[in-house]
């Protein structure tokens, strides 16, 4: 039975009184369709009107979508992405009637899969392989492309030239364009100044500093002669600096003088100097006075003038780039990438975020995290543009960068989406060009995905879940099916998974595992060993398949789409029900005055039930015990009333790695200490 709204509901959510009794009328109409069709129409008629009223009615039409997010499409495929999307295109070329058959076929067949997928990404060989995988292979180890020559950075340069690279912002805060053929020129003349300092083929060479066209060039000059980028976040300190140095044997370094994010001016040389490498190369920004010391040389000085290079030809399993993991508890992972490892961002970014020739991608991230490579190899193997801003995405300078530089594909972290939605500060700006969001590297929250839906008239955002040691993700959605908050409707291209109970068995609420073979997934680690960590004491799947460790926890509705619950670390048992902290995260939001919560629990020194502690970030002077109503409240109407707060604690904001993950273990040893002290 269809509901109705009246002026009356519409005013007090933000419609203009002069114009609603027309908007009524539409509206009503529209709310005479299946809801999914509703919502379709309605959100086209209320674009220009306050979120708020965007929220109000989409909970109108989806009365139980909190409670069900996998029965509330936001967004429909239009007859555009259900013909002409990559997707669309290759299953029409294959005979593939529809998208689950062919995720099936790129899972079953992936040899196939992978020939196919190579050849749309017109991957450039020296010598081609005599296989797509080494028959004899073990799922830990095997071996893609054998006898193959390749050099990744190659399959970067088959745009045309004279088509755009890069975009940013010059010194001058002016839009400036990098050509391919700029692109290329730069990076063999990067390429011919490595090897001048004596630099060769295996060397291991660490980059810290912002995602500049300087950054990028660098990036693909060193693996294009032979060497391994070592990729370390400009946020890192000097320990953490020089951890990654250790780790990786590097010796050289490059970096910049300094930052400027927000107004401020932030030493980085210092930073990476008090790391004590053997070398660092420095490009200035400023004018200001910077002694080098006597080993260290500056860009200017470094670079050679000759731009004509030829690729070092590579085996397919040679590393590329050593990215980390957080390093939260103990020493990082170092994860190798190799030549192969850029075929599979470039096929997620095909496939999942339907990235086309002429595309212009933007994702504020670092080097240092493996979305910064992503973005190389996303964007160049797929002949699109890398859109770069290296100051803070919370200003509406970014916002108006994002406009300007017509971005077709924006990718957010949830934190930024959250910030965005406080202050209002991208409201009003003309993102129409944005074709696809995609989020990573968090749970998001759904009323923050509708908003950021809302900013762009309504497009569709590709879930996007993952690691550095998978190469993209493991679990997306796409844009031919339709697009739910927050859940992801398949696992990706040429991966399955599978999702095990506690005590090892399938089930539809558990710890996801992965079912190897695919490109993408790591085999080596430099300093742990990579059975022990992926593979040891790990079960087969009914059918004999040896499963692979992750470490995500995964609820798979009745409808065959998915949640991704944070890590299985992160899971606790209230009242003897177990659920994951961003469950409990995600019904605590727009609350007055918070930015963002944090679930823990702590066992009682009674050895009673867990005890459900809540850290909530925020600046204003809050009342504890109402902020503690407001959120069980929220908890009693959306999750279980039986899941009772034991605490909350107010706090300026929450403790994160460099890559934007909240630090739960930190907390729980905080709250810890803090109850000892109350005693």
């Amino acid at each position: 039975m269809p509901h109705y709204v009246d002026a009356n509901l519409l005013i007090a959510n933000g419609a203009n009184p002069q114009h609603v009794n027309s908007l009524v009328t539409k509206i009503n109409r529209h709310l005479e369709a299946p809801p999914e069709i509703a919502w379709n129409s309605i959100s086209k008629e209320i674009l220009l009107l306050p979120f708020q009223l965007h929220l109000c009615l989409f909970s109108i039409v989806f009365p139980n979508w909190r409670e069900n997010p996998d029965s509330a499409p936001a967004w429909l495929p239009d007859e555009e992405c259900l013909t002409q999307s990559n997707i669309a295109k290759s299953m029409h070329e294959l005979s593939i009637s529809t998208f689950t058959l062919f995720h099936s076929w790129s899972v079953n067949y992936y040899l196939d899969f992978w020939k196919y997928t190579i050849d749309k990404l017109n991957i450039i060989f020296h010598s081609p392989p005599s296989a797509i995988c080494k028959p004899d292979f073990s799922v830990e180890n095997p071996h893609w492309l054998p006898d193959a020559k390749l050099n990744i950075i190659d399959s970067c340069f088959i745009a045309e030239p004279s088509s755009t690279a890069i975009i940013y912002l010059n010194e001058n805060n002016q839009l400036t364009k990098m050509t391919y053929n700029e692109l290329n020129k730069q990076t063999n003349r990067i390429a011919n100044s490595l090897v001048a300092v004596g630099i060769s083929v295996g060397d291991r060479i660490a980059i810290d500093m912002p995602m500049t066209k300087d950054a990028v060039a660098l990036y693909l000059a060193i693996i294009k002669m032979g060497a391994v980028v070592v990729s370390i976040a400009d946020s890192f300190s000097s320990n953490e600096i020089a951890t990654r140095l250790h780790i990786s044997k590097s010796t050289t370094i490059f970096t910049q003088d300094y930052i400027y994010r927000s107004g401020k001016k932030i030493p980085l040389y210092e930073k990476v100097v008090a790391a004590n490498p053997e070398k660092i190369v420095v490009i200035r920004t400023s004018h200001a006075e910077l002694p080098l010391r006597s080993t260290d040389i500056e860009w200017d000085r470094f670079l050679v003038s000759n731009e004509n290079f030829t690729s070092q030809s590579c085996s397919p399993d040679q590393h590329c780039n050593i990215l980390f993991s957080s390093g939260t508890t103990g020493q990082p992972k170092a994860i190798p990438w190799t030549h192969v490892t850029p075929i599979k961002v470039a096929s997620d970014a095909y496939y999942h975020q339907n990235i086309k020739p002429g595309d212009v991608l933007a994702w504020p991230t670092n080097l240092g995290w493996m979305m910064g490579p992503w973005l190389i190899f996303a964007a160049l193997i797929n002949q699109a543009t890398i859109a770069l801003y290296t100051d803070s995405p919370n200003e509406r300078a970014f916002g108006e960068f994002i406009q300007d530089a017509n971005v077709t594909m924006l990718g957010v972290i949830p934190t930024f989406v959250s910030s965005w939605r406080q202050s209002t500060v991208m409201e009003g700006l003309n993102w129409k060009n944005i074709k696809v969001f995609s989020s990573t590297a968090e749970c998001s929250n759904s009323e923050n995905m509708l908003y950021l839906m809302y900013l762009a008239n309504y497009k569709p955002i590709i879930e996007y879940c993952g690691g550095t040691e998978i190469g993209g993700s493991y679990i997306t959605s796409t844009v031919v099916e339709s697009n739910f908050l927050s859940v992801f409707t398949t696992a990706a291209m040429g991966l399955d998974l599978l999702i095990l109970d506690e005590h090892g068995k399938p089930s539809n609420y558990g710890e996801v595992t992965l079912i190897p073979p695919s490109i993408g997934l790591s085999n080596t680690l430099i300093n742990a060993n990579h059975h022990d960590i992926y593979f040891a004491n790990m079960p087969t799947s009914t059918d004999g398949k040896q499963l692979r460790r992750h470490g995500d926890q995964l609820h798979r509705f009745a409808s065959g789409r998915y949640c991704v619950l944070g890590r299985a670390d992160d899971t606790m048992n209230l009242g003897g029900i177990k659920v994951s902290s961003a469950e409990i995260e995600r019904v605590l939001t727009d609350l007055p005055d918070i930015t963002e919560t944090a679930a823990i629990a702590i066992e009682p020194h009674y050895n009673g039930p867990s005890l459900l502690i809540i850290y909530a970030a925020t600046q204003a002077p809050l009342h504890k015990d109402t902020i503690l109503k407001l959120m069980q409240a929220k908890i009693n109407q959306h999750l279980n009333p039986l899941f009772k707060i034991y605490d909350i604690v107010l706090i300026d904001q929450l403790p994160k790695t460099a890559s934007n993950k909240i630090m739960r273990r930190v907390l729980r040893t905080q709250y810890k200490t803090l109850e000892t002290s109350r005693k």
